[in-house]
């Protein structure tokens, strides 16, 4: 039984992809004894920099006709978007032409940013779903109005474009919009180590940051082999269904917590993971297969990459003989180097896997076959 002692997330790796919060999201993580890989898949533009924005906020206060709605998607989002307007004299005016509009909130706190600008939403979803949101417009009638949206982050097509099938005319509000990270090496590292075997989770804040890694990994020219891990071996997180878009569009499957916090995805995170560990007897002693270590009788035993890569060959069928060449396979597939990976290679390795795993018996050596895990014999 592993020791209560050892945490929840202690022997894996987790990417974090974000930009904004992801110190915050990294450190929730590492509490809980996960090993955090950064690579930003995106870049926040700033507000006050952002044009595209400032010629839609002046578009919409100039404008003679009322907006008849208001639609506040996010906290973050809302709040920025005052503030910038502020900035550039524009905020007293689009407060105005807001206080005239119907103003309806996704969730709490674009909520509590409508409230903290000095105006009051007529409602908002109890699901904080968008799906809900658009539900209650589409019931009070739409055609007709004039309704602006706070786009946050990828465009609402399908909200928006129900919106004008029915009749309204939609303004788009296109708060804290992103582009591809400044600096990519970080990203692009952060996808060799999925693709080798070293991360055992990715974890995703934002619709742009998926649609990133993916279009980073396409650029690389290893968009397929992403896919395949990402729809298999390691377990893909993202902070709601919104986020979760452009990897299930991939057919990659996305765990999400019930609320859309990064809290609550960590939470998660951390049933979700240990969950899917292998556990078996080897030569007497409890063994829990957890990413990038052992728990050997209810102590963490840290593995190197090389060693763990034999470990999970040898574990997917425990007791069954793995010849030398085979073994040389899986360095070659670990390393992705099809040459200089040898059998000396794999004795070595072994030896590392043995030494880290704390007693030489659990790895059995099958004289001029190969290597087993000292499983029970029936």
């Amino acid at each position: 039984m592993t020791d209560p002692q050892i945490a929840p997330l202690a022997g894996y790796t987790v990417g974090v992809t974000a930009a904004r919060r992801a110190d915050e999201l990294g450190a929730l993580m590492e509490r809980k004894g996960a090993t955090v890989l950064h690579g930003p898949a995106i870049r926040i533009i700033p507000l006050a920099d952002d044009s595209e924005l400032l010629a839609a906020t002046t578009s919409l206060v100039e404008d003679e006709r009322p907006v008849d709605v208001a639609v506040a998607t996010t906290g973050i989002g809302f709040r920025g978007w005052i503030e910038a307007a502020d900035g550039w004299g524009l905020g007293e005016r689009l407060i105005d032409r807001l206080r005239q509009a119907t103003v309806l909130a996704r969730g709490p706190k674009a909520k509590g940013a409508v409230r903290a600008a000095g105006l009051v939403e007529e409602w908002s979803p109890e699901s904080e779903a968008s799906a809900e949101l658009l539900d209650h417009l589409l019931a009070e009638g739409v055609e007709g109005k004039r309704i602006a949206v706070q786009i946050h982050g990828e465009p609402l097509r399908e909200f928006i474009d129900a919106l004008r099938r029915a009749g309204a005319e939609v303004i788009e509000m296109p708060v804290y919009r992103w582009t591809g990270p400044a600096d990519p090496g970080p990203l692009e590292r952060l996808i060799e180590a999925v693709l080798v075997g070293q991360v055992d989770a990715l974890t995703f804040t934002s619709a742009p940051a998926a649609a990133s890694v993916l279009e980073t990994a396409d650029r690389m020219g290893r968009l397929d082999a992403l896919v395949e891990q990402l729809s298999d071996r390691v377990l893909v997180v993202g902070v709601g269904g919104i986020t979760a878009g452009p990897l299930v569009r991939q057919g990659i499957p996305v765990l999400c917590p019930e609320r859309a916090r990064i809290g609550a995805l960590v939470r998660e995170l951390a049933v979700a993971l240990p969950a899917r560990a292998a556990r078996f007897t080897v030569c007497s002693s409890e063994v829990e297969l957890r990413g990038q270590a052992a728990v050997v009788d209810g102590g963490l035993r840290p593995i190197p990459p090389a060693p763990m890569a034999l470990l999970r060959a040898l574990a997917a069928e425990p007791g069954r003989v793995l010849s030398r060449p085979a073994l040389v396979g899986v360095l070659r597939r670990h390393s992705g180097r099809e040459f200089g990976v040898d059998e000396h290679a794999v004795e070595t390795a072994v030896g590392r896997l043995r030494a880290a795993l704390g007693s030489p018996s659990l790895v059995q050596t099958v004289v001029k076959r190969g290597y087993r895990l000292a499983v029970p014999v029936a």
